[in-house]
């Protein structure tokens, strides 16, 4: 098992151990688990948009309470972020930190949210061989978007789409793009 999928399994379990446990002492606000399909730019074998045989990654975020300090309301109150899309195929994984911004939409139990921030993966940089991508430098930038809903005041279900690359910062960059669902249970 490769470092990377070390500290990621490591990190799951304490997060995972800190969260359900204690989650409000370390400012912690929710946990998120779920599954992805990898790569989603990457047409199906039949040139499918979706290709579910893909299905292969499985992802985690620990959500923390927003810092009650000046420039974190100054920029709309974010969430930091912390989290680990694994794959079980041999390809890219990544371990990531951020700021989530969720918005309410309208007086519903929907929202929308967006992630920025960065992400360390275990591709290849050059020289891969598909389906593995070039993914030109270590150390990517990471964005997340998604539309989720509050099923109740304890449990979320989002449906994200997730992107790391280096925004031609090194080359070549295939980036890496998954789409998924994850379930969040809160604090």
């Amino acid at each position: 098992m490769s470092i990377l999928k070390k500290f990621i399994f490591g990190l799951m379990f304490i997060s995972a151990g800190t969260g359900f446990a204690h989650g409000q002492g370390f400012g912690i606000s929710e946990f998120r688990a779920g599954v992805m399909l990898h790569s989603i730019d990457e047409p199906g074998p039949n040139g499918e948009v979706l290709n579910f045989s893909r299905l292969q990654d499985v992802s985690f975020d620990v959500l923390f309470t927003s810092p009650d300090i000046d420039v974190f309301r100054w920029i709309g109150s974010p969430r930091p972020r912390l989290g680990a899309t694994v794959n079980f195929a041999g390809l890219e994984s990544m371990v990531r930190l951020g700021l989530t911004w969720q918005v309410p939409l309208w007086d519903s139990a929907f929202f929308i949210e967006g992630t920025f921030g960065a992400a360390v993966h275990n591709g290849v940089l050059d020289g891969a061989v598909f389906p593995a991508r070039n993914l030109g430098c270590l150390l990517q930038f990471y964005e997340a978007g998604g539309l989720g809903m509050n099923v109740s005041d304890n449990m979320t279900v989002v449906l994200e789409i997730e992107h790391a690359s280096t925004a031609e910062l090194c080359t070549p960059n295939k980036g890496l793009t998954n789409l998924g669902v994850k379930v969040g249970f809160k604090f």
